[in-house]
């Protein structure tokens, strides 16, 4: 999993290839909580990703971004995944769902990018 950071756009894209681990994901909040990019716009190329988290850990991972999401406002996500997803993957999903921002779930990068940079950041 690596990240840039574009403080024109106020867009973190991240590219997650290979097997996500729990460590993987916790890293990435760390750094979106830590730099106050939680508010900007993300973009998440997951096409080549492998979950790599039991069904606990995604559980734990995903009470975690639940409890970020109640005190801190979150930009809109767009999601690029492979056509199939794992279990893990589904249940991190419903936890990012639950907050209130724009998210949306694509198959193309292309798509996904030009959708996050229209929608509106806080």
């Amino acid at each position: 999993m690596h990240w840039t950071v574009d403080s024109r756009l106020k867009l973190v894209t991240v590219v997650v290839e290979g097997d996500v681990g729990r460590a993987d994901v916790e890293g990435f909040l760390a750094m979106a909580s830590g730099a106050d990019l939680l508010h900007w716009r993300k973009l998440f190329d997951a096409r080549t990703a492998r979950a790599g988290l039991t069904l606990q850990e995604a559980i734990e991972v995903g009470v975690r971004i639940r409890a970020a999401h109640e005190v801190r406002t979150v930009g809109p996500l767009a999601l690029v995944m492979p056509s199939t997803e794992s279990t893990e993957f589904g249940r991190l999903l419903g936890f990012l769902a639950a907050a209130r921002r724009p998210m949306r779930i694509f198959q193309q990068l292309e798509p996904a990018r030009k959708w996050v940079l229209k929608a509106a950041s806080p």
